[in-house]
């Protein structure tokens, strides 16, 4: 039995939130000849939508690891504090970012987030080389995005915000050093989101949590994922799997690449490594 966990942004779906028939088929096989299969994301539970639930899974690492759930049982989480959110929400509202709480319960976005977001997601759209990026809105992206909700919360796992400069970032790093900061969306000063999190939490973390959970050693994962947010998996689990279309540092540090997500990658995969 091997156990198997898949990035979902670019690995799983494409960057358009497409889900290929060729991947779901894929999980089933696999999990009919025994392997276990998890998604391992840094989205909040929020924002796994029931088309991937109904893929059927054995569970989830959600938040960068800040989350770990096994057939539905709640094995860790780990949260950002409410006086750590009241202190981040100020601090944004002090340089007017505009930033969306990510939770288990929902997606709870600033003011004029989507105002300010909308073309920064038709940018995030386009680096990932998408031809309808122009297309591309808050609502699309997040469809379940609560406007107007409460933004001094208990319950996150982390937090997003809008880079209007690099600087931006930096400070956030200098300033809250009992939070994980960190940047999504291009590298370095190419950045469109920064992001807080749990200290000291990452994907491998969250992996290593449920493997003791499940008394399932670590010689028999298997990561897919695409990007640079899913090194840190790549390099704790036994075998990793890049998309064809994931970035240059993530396929530089993936065992082998495979096809890109919309031309059967998790398949072909899953074929070769001999799950199904």
């Amino acid at each position: 039995m091997k156990i198997i966990f898949i990035d979902v942004d670019g690995t799983l779906v494409d960057y358009e939130n497409n889900l290929p028939n060729s991947a779901v088929e894929a999980i089933h096989q696999a999990r009919s000849n025994g392997h276990k299969v998890y998604i391992c994301t840094g989205r909040s539970k929020a924002e796994v939508y029931p088309e991937i639930w109904a893929i059927g899974l054995d569970g989830m690492i959600g938040g960068n690891g800040a989350y770990v759930e096994d057939h539905g049982k709640i094995v860790s989480h780990k949260l950002i504090t409410l006086d750590q959110c009241k202190k981040v929400v100020d601090w944004l509202h002090n340089r007017k970012l505009e930033f969306y709480l990510e939770s288990n319960n929902g997606l709870f976005a600033s003011e004029n987030f989507e105002t300010a977001g909308d073309p920064v997601i038709k940018k995030y759209c386009a680096y990932k080389g998408k031809d309808n990026a122009d297309q591309m809105t808050i609502r699309k992206i997040f469809p379940d995005m609560i406007f107007g909700g409460e933004l001094y919360r208990d319950d996150l796992n982390k937090i997003s915000f809008i880079l209007n400069a690099y600087d931006d970032y930096l400070d956030a790093k200098k300033d809250f050093p009992d939070l994980k900061v960190g940047t999504w969306g291009g590298k370095g000063d190419t950045a469109l989101f920064g992001d807080f999190g749990v200290k000291d939490l990452s994907k491998s973390k969250g992996i290593a949590e449920l493997l003791k959970y499940l008394n399932i050693d670590k010689s028999e994962t298997i990561a897919f994922g695409d990007s640079k947010w899913d090194i840190d998996m790549f390099n704790f689990c036994n075998i990793s799997v890049c998309v064809g279309d994931g970035g240059d540092d993530a396929k530089a540090a993936a065992d082998f690449v495979t096809d890109p997500v919309m031309n059967d990658g998790i398949y072909n995969a899953f074929k070769k490594l001999n799950l199904i």
